[in-house]
């Protein structure tokens, strides 16, 4: 039994093919190994990707055009936990293999000892964070 008081977040994504490849090849490391479909309330595919002791996340297809702007309502960031600082460098390593952009290559940050983070976009844009804390 998890007592993270999170059970799952839902992501819209303007390419789910697209997304769910990026998603599960980055997570997997992570604790990821599973992927569930299911239907949605409007009939859409949701995959949702979790494993053992993680917030399960799952990927939607959008049905509205626009793009992501993490300063309007809604998510700024996404942040997962890496089981080490060697995880956090190699995830930052495997994201610029990608081609994506990297906002703040992995160091540590002061919001708590031993906060080691990298920050970078997914394939929409949305900002995610690799971290590890001791």
């Amino acid at each position: 039994m998890r007592g993270t008081g999170v059970d799952h977040l839902d992501l819209v994504v303007s390419d789910l093919e697209r997304s769910l490849n990026f998603y599960r090849q980055l997570l997997e490391p992570l604790g990821y190994l599973c992927a569930s479909d299911i239907v949605g309330e409007r009939g859409e595919r949701v995959v949702y990707l979790g494993g053992p002791g993680v917030v399960s996340v799952s990927l939607r297809q959008a049905q509205m055009s626009g793009g992501y702007d993490r300063y309007r309502v809604g998510i700024h960031h996404l942040a997962f936990e890496a089981p080490s600082r060697e995880i956090v460098d190699e995830r930052l390593r495997w994201v610029r293999q990608q081609g994506l952009e990297v906002e703040n290559d992995p160091k540590e940050y002061d919001y708590r000892p031993g906060y080691y983070a990298g920050f970078f976009y997914d394939p929409d844009g949305i900002k995610l964070e690799v971290v590890h804390v001791p």
